[in-house]
């Protein structure tokens, strides 16, 4: 299911308030460049490029996530290695 542009707009400033290490006092400002991004993703949508709506913060954790499960499967690996018998 799609979320409206509202919902859109409000996980985006959310992520940037998170990204700025959660100030207070600037919401008007976050909610500000959240719809100016989503106006900008509408634009090039319009004009036919593929875009990636996910807000960036999403995209970001679950980056990261990836990386630190890799990680932790590599640090498990080399752990085992020693021990195998060839």
């Amino acid at each position: 299911m799609l979320e409206s542009r509202d919902e859109w707009i409000k996980k985006r400033a959310y992520a940037i308030w998170e990204e700025e290490g959660y100030p207070s006092g600037r919401d008007t400002v976050h909610w500000e460049q959240a719809s100016s991004e989503r106006i900008a993703l509408e634009k090039s949508a319009r004009n036919g490029e593929k875009i990636d709506v996910t807000p960036k913060a999403k995209r970001k954790a679950a980056a990261a996530m990836a990386a630190a499960v890799s990680d932790t499967a590599t640090k498990r690996a080399s752990k085992k290695a020693p021990n195998a018998k060839i």
